[in-house]
């Protein structure tokens, strides 16, 4: 079997030449193959994120709500000390000589 030399000159210029057609080509086919692809992984990421996003609202709200409590109670506890501290200090309206 006789092996004829390759012409490298001639076999680049048949690749550039079928790559000028075929470029664009495969460029165009894959825009529009990819594309449903793409905005649909980009809708269930963004359905993801919008997601978390609520989830970590809720978890702040139920923070925020359970520090209002706390603080609430925590001014009933100053009130009610606070009207503790008035009633002691306040004069006795029983006659000074019966408490002895």
């Amino acid at each position: 079997m006789e092996v004829l030399p390759v012409d490298i000159v001639a076999l680049a210029a048949v690749i550039l030449g079928i790559s000028v057609v075929l470029v664009p080509v495969i460029g165009l086919t894959a825009r529009f193959a990819l594309k449903p692809v793409v905005e649909a992984l980009a809708r269930v990421f963004e359905s993801r994120s919008v997601d978390e996003t609520v989830r970590i609202l809720e978890r702040r709200v139920e923070l925020q709500e359970q520090q209002i409590e706390t603080l609430q109670a925590s001014l009933k506890q100053i009130a009610d000390t606070q009207d503790f501290d008035r009633q002691l200090a306040a004069p006795s309206t029983a006659d000074p000589a019966a408490r002895r």
